[in-house]
């Protein structure tokens, strides 16, 4: 395996049904190991994930064609080529989303810790998501916090603490 590869030697796929957008992973084609990148293709007017924060990863991106807007707290930045943007771990305070905002396609490099076990929140819809393990052996896993619960609740030896 060489350790470098041209942005024209890679292959894209699309992101998914519900995610607008294609996506080239490059880090386990040159042979990363401690860090995750890819190159992101946001169609305009869309965004390929949605406003969200990491608890234990870190993200930077890189813009290389196009422009946009980035979300970051409560604040919104634009953005054009040649713009880099840090995105440390942390609370509500450091959400992102890069939104494409011009008339041709938003054209990224993405790079992130690549740490498995991680959790998300996503303060537009009061989500949260839980991610921990190997891809193959993998809990994922999203809900909305609007409903605390207590240790106990809804566990068979529960009778035994009250």
């Amino acid at each position: 395996m060489k350790p470098v590869i041209n942005i024209d030697e890679l292959e894209f796929v699309e992101d998914g049904e519900n995610t607008p957008g294609r996506h080239s992973p490059v880090a386990s084609k040159i042979g990363a190991k401690k860090l995750g990148y890819n190159i992101s293709i946001c169609p305009p007017g869309k965004s390929t994930c949605p406003f969200h924060n990491h608890r234990i990863n870190e993200e930077m991106f890189m813009i290389l064609e196009g422009t946009g807007l980035l979300r970051f707290g409560d604040k919104e930045y634009a953005l054009r080529q040649g713009d880099i943007i840090a995105c440390p771990p942390g609370d509500a305070s450091v959400a992102h989303e890069i939104i494409n905002t011009g008339k041709v396609d938003l054209k990224y490099l993405s790079l992130a810790t690549a740490i498995n076990d991680e959790v998300c929140e996503y303060p537009d819809s009061g989500k949260v998501g839980i991610y921990v393990g190997e891809a193959g052996n993998r809990f994922r896993h999203l809900y909305h916090i609007d409903q605390d619960a207590k240790y106990y609740d809804g566990e068979t030896n529960a009778r035994l603490f009250k």
